[in-house]
């Protein structure tokens, strides 16, 4: 199977389709020429409405922390977004959005990932993708696992989710901005290779 066809068999899609308030619309962004990859938790409903991956204000901060224009950050050919799960999942109980499935990952992550031979970094945005991908090697907290940042190294780099929450947690822990953030950017800017061809889910 092809990466293409793959993608399109993502597209198509609905193991969890009656979980879905909004329904199935997976969002996710792969080229097999990618050089990092960002692995997140799950659409939110803006980007479920347009289809773009990272299209609200926590893509812009995300943007923002990685030092990267929109434009370099949608160049599929070099970056890849592939969250834990691909459809919006709904509000929780207490607010804000439910937790990501884990039918995708489980699904599709390993199989998309044989894709991307050419990754150098992995960014785990969040607790889902560090608990999944870190294993036994996350600390616990969020906060703890992005401390221990450089443990991860060279080739993963843990960091919070941008959400409006981060705004305050930034601002509890200066040391994000003061010692993560600029070896953040120069990994990011070292990993981001020349452009070529590629593929995006934007259904």
């Amino acid at each position: 199977m092809s990466l293409v066809q793959l993608l399109r068999e993502i597209e198509a899609c609905r193991v969890c389709a009656h979980e879905l308030p909004l329904g199935p619309r997976p969002i996710l962004q792969v080229s097999s020429t990618a050089r990092l990859l960002v692995v997140s938790q799950a659409p939110g409903s803006k980007v479920h409405h347009t289809g773009i991956p990272w299209n609200d204000s926590s893509g812009d901060r995300l943007r923002h922390w990685m030092g990267l224009e929109a434009s370099e950050f949608y160049d599929s050919s070099r970056i890849a977004l592939i969250p834990i799960g691909f459809c919006y999942p709904g509000v929780a109980a207490g607010g804000g959005d439910s937790p990501p499935r884990s039918e995708c990952a489980d699904l599709w992550h390993d199989r998309l990932i044989a894709y991307l031979p050419d990754v150098e970094l992995t960014l785990l945005v969040g607790q889902y993708a560090q608990r999944r991908y870190l294993g036994s090697r996350y600390r616990g907290s969020v906060s703890q696992t992005v401390a221990g940042f450089s443990e991860f190294g060279p080739s993963v780099f843990p960091l919070p989710h941008p959400s409006w929450r981060s705004q305050l947690w930034v601002q509890k822990n200066p040391w994000f901005e003061r010692t993560v953030l600029p070896r953040l950017r120069a990994a990011v800017r070292a990993s981001v290779s020349t452009p070529t061809t590629a593929s995006r889910i934007q259904s």
